[in-house]
């Protein structure tokens, strides 16, 4: 009888099966990377696409554009990092969280540049970057990958 339900369990898949689990997982996070790379190359592809602009419009206003979207790509190429870290690790390390944070937050900084903003929002967004910045010390430091 114990034979029996022991081959009948077999079977059985279950939602908590980490085999299972696993695979569905690892397809998602592919599909995600997959999606992450496309947009990759479409930005790529605008970027490239607004240079010859820079004999029409001037120099100044599609470099601009060009800054945002070259920062843009940074921040998914950390994405991907985030999604290949967690493929690799099974799980996703708060460094690289914090990493893509920084580089968005660091592009909306530079885009500032090239609008009217206030003194607040400038020091707003250093305040951030700086505290994010210290996160990223401790995140490290206190790791429980670090070796002492």
């Amino acid at each position: 009888m114990i034979n029996q339900e022991i081959i009948k369990r077999k079977n059985i898949v279950l939602l908590t099966d980490s085999d299972w689990h696993l695979r569905i997982i690892q397809f998602i996070v592919g599909i995600l990377m997959l999606a992450l790379y496309l947009w990759i190359g479409v930005g790529i592809l605008n970027l490239m696409s607004n240079l010859p602009h820079i004999f029409k419009n001037g120099w100044a206003n599609v470099v601009e554009h060009i800054i945002i979207d070259v920062v843009l790509v940074l921040a998914v190429l950390e994405l991907i990092r985030i999604l290949q870290s967690y493929l690799a690790v099974g799980r996703v390390k708060v460094t690289f969280i914090l990493d893509v944070a920084l580089v968005v937050l660091i592009g909306e900084l530079i885009g500032l540049w090239y609008k009217a903003y206030t003194l607040i929002e400038v020091g707003l967004h250093i305040a951030v970057i700086a505290v994010l910045t210290l996160l990223r010390i401790v995140s490290i430091r206190f790791s429980p990958d670090a070796i002492d």
